[in-house]
């Protein structure tokens, strides 16, 4: 006697209806691990993982960053304030240094890369940017998600000559600009 076999159905597996909620649940956590919870860092490194505080009582009034040989983004860190906050990276090599004025905060950030970061420009709600290092590599541009915020810190990879991921945090300004002007593309100085 032979067996008769149904294409399509597999009696050794619950039907599908019953695996559907299974099968989203485990997409939901793959999809938010790790994603949900971390910046987007731009470069692609193994190194040590660095992340800066956010101040809650001030606004970043100071950026600095040191270049080393090669043109190699060696370290990076940030001034809420009258406070410096830690060296990113390393500490070393040629300082360069942006002061912001009172109430101006940083809306976009561009950059490039190869295997560290060489360049960064930072762009403010004053129509200012400062820009550090040589473009050269691979670009990319970051700025919030939504209109009114603000840099408020950095996150970031580094290895042995340097940083070789960065990524930025936005929120909303501790001070509320006052002397603001519209970025959305009205700006001549804003990418």
């Amino acid at each position: 006697m032979s067996s008769k076999h149904t294409y399509g159905q597999n009696r050794n597996f619950p039907s599908q209806s019953s695996q559907e909620p299974t099968m989203l649940l485990w997409l939901s956590l793959l999809l938010c691990s790790g994603a949900c919870w971390a910046e987007h860092i731009y470069g692609a490194c193994i190194g040590q993982n660095f992340n800066s505080s956010v101040n809650n009582d001030s606004d970043i009034s100071n950026i600095q960053v040191s270049f080393g040989t090669f043109g190699i983004m060696k370290g990076i860190r940030l001034k809420f304030g009258d406070v410096w906050g830690s060296w990113y990276g390393m500490n070393g090599g040629s300082y360069e240094e942006a002061d912001l004025r009172s109430n101006e905060h940083i809306v976009a950030v561009s950059g490039s890369r190869r295997v560290y970061i060489r360049s960064l420009t930072f762009y403010t709600d004053h129509g200012r940017k400062f820009s550090f290092g040589t473009e050269s590599g691979i670009g990319f541009m970051a700025y919030p998600d939504s209109h009114g915020k603000v840099l408020t810190g950095i996150v970031g990879k580094t290895e042995v000559l340097g940083i070789c991921g960065i990524g930025f945090k936005w929120d909303d300004p501790v001070v509320l600009p006052t002397e603001a002007i519209d970025y959305n593309g009205t700006d001549t100085n804003f990418p």
